[in-house]
């Protein structure tokens, strides 16, 4: 049965609940322990057999996908990475009608309940079936979903920078059977690959997702077949339970009862000049005798309208089940130690916890179809920034300064043989640093995915690296400071156009509690030489003449705590590591050096460096909680701070 919830068809028949009555407490705590981890061996192998057989440098090299295993409730029960949602294949296909063998697939955002967020990410869904008497029944779902190189649409990889409408984006699949009792559908296949520009890598990507997804069902079937049903699925409701108390007895304690708000911004959706496009949460922890429950409110009003380009992200489907466990992790930064906050998986069991309010129709998080939604990013990603600083202000800044590790840079043209290539990378960037530690650099928010190997790239298309390296000064100074991004070169040997779907190049990632921000991304084509330009973050297809350089520069995080803070021992280290340069070590932290990197002779004058933090020191204003960059100004009229920036 479907209802309908704000013109949009849902299942009801699955609600939050759980299978047994006493929500797996009688499950054997030590078959719970076998089962959970028998759960993330699957989806281990899933995503093993996925990279080993797939072919686009997006899904196989650059590792751009995950899997997730769902119950016949449809709840999330792995929780080593986030997932797509089975709910819009079961919203069209009853559990009754589906048969071992079947796969379904689909891409279309506004069909998907929130679990897709652009039209290159291609979901593939696979039910388990399990015997127990009366003919095979759907137990449990196998899902993987991947961004894949390219899906049609105005411009190669699909993803229209200047896009106003999901049409420009690339061609749309609502829930389908792709394969029925395990036979293709060879004609929908067809229609896919026609549309895209890499019809080869892009049936080799499907084959080997629908054959893992196949083989990780199997798996699971096997599960059921040793144990029972019941006795595995009571397994599975102490798994989600487990989750569920364990974020609230670990998680929750931490923040004080009480209501906070801040924001941050989008700079620009390539349509309209860069502006502040605003994603606003308002906070509040309830009381443990909350009539409701205890929880955590996230209330989006406040968020901007919905943008003229693609930066806008369906949040609100499904009462934002997707949503509210793509935010989750960032609420592990609050665990006791770093150690604890890597052993708490983000399952089905954070979502009773947190309560979501949505705006009306017509906002960033809420388009109207057919809003365009390609670089989405802008706006998940950011609001993983905005959920860390509302934290901190709730935790007198004990969470993570913030970070921006996901962009799209690629290069597309003829190779040598006059064949047309597609080569499109992520390039991660420096993560904030913390109040025990500085960030990590270059990392990615997909688990396991890297930027492509270079001797992949340089075999296969027409230009060389020639550097790849950490981004020196990139990371936000403070007590700890704020990861590096990368620097990379890239020399074509060949004419070709050069694609960026990135933000943060005015604004940075913010430093917290007295850190500075980080430097934004940045790309110069022909750095040094007699056509040296500047390009947008977003671009489609800027020109690159053979033996141009490109080079790209991508975020650092931004920093914690007071620069001047910092122990300058580290300073000197990071100087000798290249992570600092000699200018920066005075300019942002006060250390005066002496010696020199090239003798080994590195160090700092302890009495002069002393004097010069002194000196700052008595000439400091007060400042925000927050810092925002010079780029803050540049699109604030002229402001440092926004009012929700002070505590």
């Amino acid at each position: 049965m479907n209802t309908t919830v704000k013109g949009r068809r849902v299942p009801t028949q699955f609600p939050f609940g759980s299978l047994t009555a006493d929500a797996g407490a009688s499950a054997d705590p030590v078959l719970v322990e076998i089962v959970q981890g028998s759960l993330a061996s699957v989806e281990m192998e899933v995503e093993t057999a996925i990279a080993r057989t797939s072919r686009s440098p997006m899904i196989r090299d650059a590792h751009d996908f995950r899997a997730g295993i769902h119950d016949r409730l449809l709840r999330k029960l792995t929780g080593r990475s986030y997932s797509a949602l089975v709910h819009p294949v079961v919203r069209d296909f009853p559990l009754e009608e589906m048969r071992p063998g079947d796969v379904f697939f689909h891409n279309d955002v506004y069909e998907s309940e929130g679990g897709i967020g652009h039209l290159p990410d291609l979901c593939v869904t696979v039910p388990v079936f399990h015997d127990s008497g009366n003919g095979p029944e759907v137990v449990a779902f196998v899902q993987a979903f991947g961004h894949h190189d390219d899906i049609g649409g105005a411009v190669p990889g699909s993803m229209p920078s200047n896009a106003t409408s999901v049409y420009e984006e690339g061609l749309m699949v609502p829930p389908i059977r792709l394969w029925e009792e395990g036979k293709p559908n060879r004609a929908a296949l067809r229609i896919m690959t026609r549309n895209s520009r890499m019809p080869e890598s892009l049936a080799a990507d499907l084959d080997a997702e629908c054959a893992a997804c196949l083989m990780g069902a199997r798996r699971l079937g096997e599960l059921f077949d040793r144990y029972g049903r019941d006795t595995v699925e009571a397994c599975f409701d102490a798994i989600i339970s487990r989750t569920t108390q364990t974020y609230r007895r670990e998680i929750l304690s931490k923040i004080p009862v009480g209501t906070w708000v801040w924001e941050d911004y989008a700079e620009h959706d390539g349509v309209e000049e860069p502006k502040l496009h605003r994603q606003r949460i308002t906070l509040t922890r309830t009381a443990p005798d909350d009539p409701e429950g205890e929880r955590l409110i996230f209330d989006f009003s406040g968020t901007s309208p919905q943008a003229k380009g693609p930066i806008n992200h369906c949040g609100d489907y499904s009462d934002g089940v997707f949503l509210k466990k793509w935010l989750a992790p960032i609420l592990r930064n609050l665990a006791d130690t770093p150690e604890r906050m890597a052993e708490l998986d983000v399952n089905e069991g954070v979502v009773p916890l947190i309560e979501m309010r949505f705006p009306e129709p017509g906002t960033l998080l809420t388009p109207v179809f057919p809003a365009p939604t390609n670089a989405r990013t802008f706006v998940i990603l950011r609001l993983l920034g905005v959920l860390a600083g509302v934290i901190a202000k709730a935790v007198d800044g004990n969470m993570p300064a913030d970070q921006e590790t996901i962009r799209y840079t690629g290069v597309y043209g003829t190779d040598h043989d006059g064949r047309p290539y597609l080569m499109r990378e992520v390039l991660g960037g420096g993560s904030g640093g913390r109040y025990y530690a500085d960030g990590e650099d270059t990392i990615h928010v997909v688990p396991d995915s890297r930027n492509l190997p270079t001797e992949f790239t340089e075999s296969r298309f027409p230009f060389l690296v020639e550097k790849l390296s950490l981004a020196v000064d990139s990371g936000g100074p403070g007590k700890f400071r704020g990861g590096l991004g990368y620097e990379k070169h890239i020399r074509m040997l060949r004419d070709a156009h050069f694609m960026s779907i990135a933000d943060r190049s005015i604004l940075s990632c913010w430093g917290v509690k007295g850190g500075k921000a980080g430097r934004p991304f940045e790309v110069t084509i022909d750095p040094g030489g007699p056509n040296e330009r500047r390009v947008g973050a977003l671009a489609d297809a800027e020109p690159v003449r053979a033996g141009e350089v490109i080079r790209i520069r991508t975020t650092g995080g931004g920093g914690w705590g007071d620069p001047l803070e910092r122990d300058p021992k580290l300073v000197v280290r990071d100087v000798r590591w290249h992570k600092v340069s000699p200018e920066g070590a005075f300019r942002d932290y006060g250390v005066v050096l002496t010696g020199s990197v090239e003798d080994d002779s590195l160090d700092y004058d302890e009495d002069a460096t002393r004097k010069e933090r002194q000196r700052r020191q008595e000439k400091a204003a007060e400042t925000a909680f927050f810092d925002r960059g010079p780029g803050y100004a540049q699109l604030s009229g002229g402001a440092t701070a926004a009012e929700v920036d002070w505590l």
